[in-house]
């Protein structure tokens, strides 16, 4: 690809100097740039494939980073609390070439830490609360303004009909392999279904969700400083979408592509620290939406397992792989992560009543 080519039509401070490619994403090409004068930014090619509308993914991306930078308009590093889109010279969200791939541009926020895991209590909290700002941020915003990139993201019954079609294919003859962990998502099917269920119902109130609430997806500064990157599933849903991905990547143990799965376990400490920081962050939860935090972390954690098995089923085609079984890999360590939530039910349960308290109204 020409990077100079593609940059050009940016409005950027001064010309491309040296770009080199970041990959610890699963589905977006990225690629950091320096100029002339000094400055980094962010390019990203857009994963059409997975965002086949990047006109209005770009849009629902614009509409929030402008409603969080008039949160945090007069904030000290303002410019460090949130996104910001760099427009095309003709001022557009992004650009297209002819080839039809899509390129956007972010600034570079620096002097920020960003974790792939959560290695402390400390580090625990502050996710959470940053989890808890951004809803909290969102929660004067139309979610029906924002379009559904992904229709049925977080619906259970939807994905497992996706795994029951990988299984039947069968494209890359790797059923045979995995039928411990397909009997295993066949018990839960049904109790994965419960939130998505209450919130299609009305028991649950539909809110922004970011929908990828990974640690990885949270820049972190001085002063509890903290930015939500990767915006592309911004969308309504229930919160629970949210709490769900922020207990999942931050109370295991283990990288979420571990191939010794005795190392991943629910860590209770760090799953205290966590709902402290959020609940302090959202005291506007319905009674509803806090008594589920605890299922929130499982139904995700179970969701993703079902989605990279697919995938592995499939032949790897959705989610990035730098080795063989990888997926596999990723989906085993979630059902680890399930089974060990269920051993330590009680403590868990507990200490997610008193986070209940703080955060109900």
């Amino acid at each position: 690809m020409d990077i100079a080519h593609i940059v050009s039509h940016f409005a950027i401070h001064g010309t491309l100097r040296e770009g080199h490619a970041n990959t610890t994403g699963h589905i977006n090409t990225t690629i950091i740039l320096h100029t002339s004068e000094g400055c980094s930014y962010v390019l990203q090619r857009i994963n059409t494939a997975v965002f086949p509308h990047p006109a209005k993914l770009m849009e629902n991306i614009h509409l929030v980073t402008t409603h969080i930078e008039g949160k945090v308009r007069g904030l000290p590093d303002a410019t460090r609390r949130h996104l910001s889109i760099i427009p095309t010279k003709d001022g557009r969200l992004f650009h297209q070439e002819p080839d039809g791939s899509c390129w956007r541009i972010y600034p570079y926020i620096d002097q920020v830490d960003n974790y792939d895991t959560v290695a402390d209590e400390e580090i625990a909290y502050r996710f959470g609360s940053a989890v808890g700002l951004f809803q909290s941020q969102m929660r004067d915003f139309d979610g029906s303004r924002l379009f559904i990139t992904i229709p049925h993201f977080h619906d259970m019954a939807w994905r497992y009909v996706q795994l029951d079609a990988a299984v039947k294919a069968d494209r890359c003859g790797r059923v045979k392999e995995v039928s411990p962990e397909l009997a295993y998502l066949e018990e839960n099917r049904q109790r994965g279904c419960v939130i998505w269920d209450s919130w299609q119902e009305g028991r649950l109130p539909t809110r922004v969700t970011h929908n990828d609430t990974k640690v990885n997806n949270v820049l972190f500064g001085k002063d509890g400083l903290s930015c939500m990157i990767d915006l592309d599933t911004v969308m309504p849903g229930t919160i629970l979408f949210d709490t769900g991905d922020m207990i999942r990547t931050a109370t295991t143990t283990a990288v979420e592509d571990e191939p010794d799965v005795t190392q991943v376990h629910c860590d209770t400490s760090r799953f205290q620290a966590l709902l402290e920081g959020y609940a302090e962050a959202t005291p506007f939860l319905t009674e509803k939406e806090a008594s589920f935090l605890t299922e929130s972390g499982r139904t995700i954690t179970q969701i993703m397992a079902v989605r990279f098995l697919t995938d592995y089923l499939d032949g790897d085609w959705y989610y990035a792989t730098s080795r063989p079984r990888q997926n596999l890999d990723r989906a085993r360590t979630q059902l680890a992560f399930m089974r060990s939530m269920d051993a330590q039910r009680e403590i868990i349960s507990h200490i997610s009543s008193l986070a209940q308290r703080r955060s109900s109204v």
